[in-house]
């Protein structure tokens, strides 16, 4: 076999033809990451009949002491299941890079472990990977972990939503507590909107405190993928709030004036008033809140007679996939749940133009025990999306004195 050097149109083509193919392995993701500081470059590999079977995007980056390493974001594009092909690769790219100042390679194959449902139970799993893990062992990968939380630099554990259905069907498999939240959202005048660059600086406000990812990165992630970088808004309509908060004010104050009725009907003929009373702390209750929000959309309506927005996400679309990258909301406003009834817009609009998939990114691979990111995986996999495990992360060693040096060492300091 051989390593050659690929253009960027010939690496586009055999990358978007792959079956672990994804916009982490792009040109345009190269470019993003370029502006981070990393350096790019475009491998291909051939067989012995000079045909181009594998290729792989590896960013580079100095890490120690002006020596390297090379991340295959995803793994490389090749079949894991033929390890004579992985063993000969592995050693020509050591042998290639060993000379150039290079500590490791990193690479997260997208291999299928497991798929699972929101409890965690398992829906189907890969009977391969075992004979995966003992391939790249064998081969010298050192294996990183089943890491169950975010260790790794690509989550191992992702939520992934199928559009194989209508909207009515998607929807009836959610939770009750998405719908309730969907439907709460919708009551109080949430609407969904697609932005531009333009909004960017406006939902970064909301995500900057939960990732690590600077402004300029987002603004590259727009520049370098143009039109398939999406921004999607969630808009409080301060004008429909108060609208429906005050529909909901006077239906609940005409039924709680019905029971005040019943009430003293009941008590005249000497029938039992439990019944009738719980209805009526119940909608004593209903009027409270509704009048509290009446009151608070009155408010909001004079302070953004236009609306405000307070909630976003950034996607990436990717051939029949969208890719949720983050989402934040104002804390401000967080009792909307509005990046809830985000989600449900943005999936019915994938499901009618065509979209295969709604990845949604990283989850918790612990789902029975309560953790810091159990409301992660609710509001996720709360939209009856898969949690799909992949097989993690391992590091071939190039410099193993020097490995062992920045372990030891250089990600301490």
């Amino acid at each position: 076999m051989k390593i050659i050097t690929l253009e960027e149109k010939e690496f586009t083509k055999f990358a978007n033809q792959h079956k672990y193919g994804s916009f982490y392995q792009s040109v345009s993701y190269a470019k993003v990451m370029k502006k981070e500081g990393y350096d790019y470059h475009f491998l291909g590999f051939l067989n012995h009949s000079n045909e181009l079977v594998g290729a792989t995007l590896f960013l580079i980056k100095k890490i120690f002491f002006g020596y390297k390493m090379a991340y295959a974001p995803y793994g490389f594009l090749i079949d894991y299941s033929d390890s004579d092909f992985l063993e000969e690769l592995t050693i020509k790219l050591k042998k290639l890079l060993m000379n150039q100042k290079f500590i490791y390679i990193k690479i997260s194959p997208r291999i299928h472990c497991s798929e699972r449902d929101q409890k965690g139970n398992i829906i189907s799993y890969n009977p391969n990977t075992n004979d995966y893990l003992e391939i790249l062992q064998k081969c010298g990968y050192l294996h990183c972990g089943f890491h169950n939380y975010f260790e790794d630099l690509k989550p191992r554990w992702n939520a992934i939503l199928k559009l194989d259905s209508s909207n009515e069907e998607l929807y009836h498999h959610f939770s009750k507590q998405v719908r309730n939240k969907i439907q709460k959202a919708k009551k109080c005048g949430v609407t969904f909107e697609e932005g531009t660059i333009d909004n960017l600086e406006t939902v970064y406000e909301f995500i900057k405190k939960k990732q690590f990812h600077s402004f300029s990165y987002y603004q590259n992630l727009f520049q370098e993928f143009g039109d398939n970088a999406k921004l999607y808004l969630a808009r409080l309509n301060t004008e429909k709030y108060v609208s429906q908060s005050k529909e909901l004010y006077e239906k609940e104050y005409e039924l709680n004036e019905k029971i005040n009725q019943d009430l003293q009907e009941y008590s005249k003929n000497g029938k039992n008033l439990a019944s009738i009373i719980t209805k009526k702390m119940e909608s004593d209750r209903n009027l409270a809140r509704y009048q509290f929000n009446l009151s608070q959309a009155s408010q909001l309506l004079s302070q953004y007679p236009q609306g405000i927005i307070i909630g976003g996400m950034i996607g990436i679309s990717d051939q029949k996939t969208m890719n949720l990258i983050i989402e934040g909301y104002h804390h401000d406003f967080g009792s909307f749940d509005p990046n809830y009834y985000l989600k449900w817009e943005l999936i019915k609009i994938l499901n009618n133009t065509g979209y295969q998939y709604f990845h949604m990114n990283g989850i918790s691979g612990v789902f029975q025990e309560k953790n810091k990111y159990s409301g992660l995986n609710e509001s996720k996999l709360g939209y009856h999306a898969s949690a799909i495990e992949y097989i993690g992360e391992f590091d071939f060693i190039i410099n193993s004195f020097m490995y062992q040096l920045y372990q030891k060492k250089g990600k301490k300091g």
